[in-house]
């Protein structure tokens, strides 16, 4: 590898939205910085399965409509 092209690899401190935070190396910031998450794993819908609704429920019922009676032959 080249010398000097590369960002500086360090360790921050990543904050939660609970408030619990962990280290990680990154090439953000500098050396003992805190990164503050607005969204993250444990407050995220997608992750933590909350009210997120399917928005394209049509699509899916046009797509069964279509294709339901669709059979393999033997």
């Amino acid at each position: 590898m080249k010398n000097e092209i590369h960002p500086e690899y360090h360790t921050i401190t990543v904050a939660m939205t609970d408030g619990s935070s962990y280290e990680t190396r990154t090439t953000w910031g500098k050396k003992g910085d805190t990164m503050t998450l607005e969204v993250d794993p444990t407050s995220h819908p997608a992750w933590t399965g909350g009210t997120a609704r399917l928005t394209n429920k049509g699509r899916v019922a046009q797509f069964n409509k279509r294709f339901g009676n669709f059979k393999l032959a033997k």
